[in-house]
């Protein structure tokens, strides 16, 4: 009997298993080794790992984990989660199947990019999600921010932080109001809403942006939003319930609305999706986990005299 299997090797898993190893907790991690940020160079805002690369944060995090005995990561993808009579999960992966006490999802979330040509192959290294990430890289260069959907005003208003050399380009969609547009003329911002025909550049690095009117942009690097989705099923199917903002609903310490059953990371939309604050998630949810053990032993276990 394992105390907690958790599912998702990213910063709010490692993060999360840390701090149940440390509550002499028996925890098994199982990490399919698919990151969200596995397109990523470095990565910046977190006090102490600033510009550190997802695989040296990786390689750092399972050191720290090695340390404890009681914990245990295994490259393997979970296939199915059953939750039995009495109270506890069965978790089936490829190549094994083990029962735990609780379980703690970590899927995180997946990028669907625009439909723009090419756009992964700059995507990650010259063109990024967030501007608290990779905007002091980025600042005061002629950018690009490629947004087709009701995020593309406050999106760029934000992007001026770091440039105000800003054109937007919504990709063939009308998406601003008419008072929006005339706020970026005021502020000499462009917005070309032709359809983007292709990126141009050499080793991901952008360099052009050619419009199918016939329209070539000078661009060094921009921002890109993207609509997110779940990375896995495992919480559907069983049962948790969604928030209304596409993540999972939890009660603020990870339990979701299924007994037993934690949430923590992106995946629950509660929060940016940045290394610290999935970390940070993670730990406060193992926290929750410990406590919650910790009152079920107590109760359980009562001295004969």
């Amino acid at each position: 009997m394992i105390d907690t299997v958790i599912i998702g090797g990213g910063p709010a898993g490692l993060s999360a298993a840390l701090v149940l190893g440390r509550g002499k907790r028996s925890v098994t991690l199982f990490d399919d080794a698919n990151p969200r940020n596995q397109v990523t160079q470095h990565s910046h805002g977190y006090l102490t790992q600033d510009g550190v690369t997802p695989t040296q944060f990786r390689q750092k995090a399972l050191a720290d984990l090695r340390n404890y005995p009681s914990i245990k990561w295994e490259q393997q993808q979970v296939k199915a989660i059953e939750k039995q009579g009495d109270g506890t999960f069965k978790v089936k992966t490829e190549k094994t199947e083990l029962v735990t006490r609780k379980i703690l999802l970590a899927t995180g979330l997946k990028d669907v990019l625009p439909d723009v040509p090419d756009i992964h192959d700059y995507y990650g290294t010259s063109l990024f999600p967030c501007p608290f990430c990779d905007g002091w890289e980025l600042k005061d260069q002629p950018l690009v921010v490629i947004s087709e959907n009701d995020h593309a005003s406050m999106f760029t208003t934000l992007i001026t932080n770091w440039s105000r050399d800003l054109v937007l380009a919504t990709n063939g969609k009308s998406v601003l109001s008419t008072e929006q547009k005339e706020a970026f003329a005021a502020r000499n911002i462009q917005v070309i809403e032709e359809k983007i025909q292709a990126l141009k550049g050499k080793d991901g690095q952008l360099h052009q942006v050619q419009f199918t009117n016939g329209l070539v942009l000078e661009r060094s690097a921009g921002f890109v939003t993207c609509t997110l989705k779940q990375a896995s099923l495992l919480a559907n199917r069983l049962g948790c319930k969604e928030n209304e903002n596409g993540g999972y609903e939890t009660d603020g310490f990870g339990q979701t609305t299924v007994s037993g059953v934690y949430a923590t990371g992106d995946m629950t939309m509660n929060q940016a999706p940045q290394l610290i604050l999935a970390a940070a998630d993670g730990s406060m949810v193992a926290a929750s986990i410990v406590k919650a053990l910790a009152f079920e032993d107590f109760e359980t276990n009562v001295a004969v005299h």
